[in-house]
């Protein structure tokens, strides 16, 4: 019996470390698509996701879905910006995105946004925050990343493509790593009071 279940748990682990490879091509101009390819087992299963953006909903539809986002916004009286605050929350999360970044083997990464509010001045504020994140995120050497302002017209454009490769085992460490940290769980306590 004992023997039976470490097999398993050894088939487990091997099986989690064998990587995922996820090659992405995804547009929004007025439409959103795109597809993603999974691949594992060294290409032995791959599936195939087509992305394209749903029929749009009708006016009755949008009307409960609205009342329902009302609904759960006085019922919620959670505010995430205390856990914001804190410190070792900030730290923590910082070096689980640092980590999860370093996990990822990215290959031929792209990502290009163009964005625009219709009014110069909107956009102008708008920009002086992703302004810049986007001078951050461009010198990143596994990636090319260009976030350009619109000034004059309100568009939001959207063209990124990649592969991307992780190993789940990995991936899962880190995640445990988060959930078992006490500063995260300070985050949240202070995120529900």
């Amino acid at each position: 019996m004992l023997t039976g279940v470490v097999i398993v748990l050894l088939a487990l682990f091997v099986l989690l470390a064998i990587p995922v490879t996820l090659t992405y091509q995804v547009s929004w101009r007025q439409t959103f698509q795109g597809d993603i390819t999974l691949q594992w087992l060294f290409g032995l299963v791959r599936l195939q996701l087509p992305l394209r953006q749903p029929k749009t909903p009708s006016a009755s539809a949008k009307k409960v879905a609205r009342s329902n986002r009302k609904k759960l916004a006085s019922d919620r009286k959670s505010n995430p910006v205390a856990a914001i605050r804190q410190k070792s929350f900030r730290q923590r999360m910082i070096k689980f995105t640092r980590d999860f970044w370093h996990a990822i083997q990215k290959h031929n990464l792209t990502l290009r946004i163009r964005i625009g509010l219709g009014d110069p001045a909107d956009t102008g504020q708008m920009w002086a925050i992703i302004g810049p994140v986007s001078g951050i995120l461009a010198a990143i050497e596994e990636a090319s990343i260009e976030i350009e302002p619109e000034f004059i017209d309100s568009v939001f454009e959207l063209d990124s493509s990649g592969n991307i490769r992780i190993i789940p085992l990995q991936m899962i460490y880190l995640a445990f790593g988060l959930l078992l940290s006490p500063a995260i769980w300070q985050g949240i306590k202070q995120i529900r009071t």
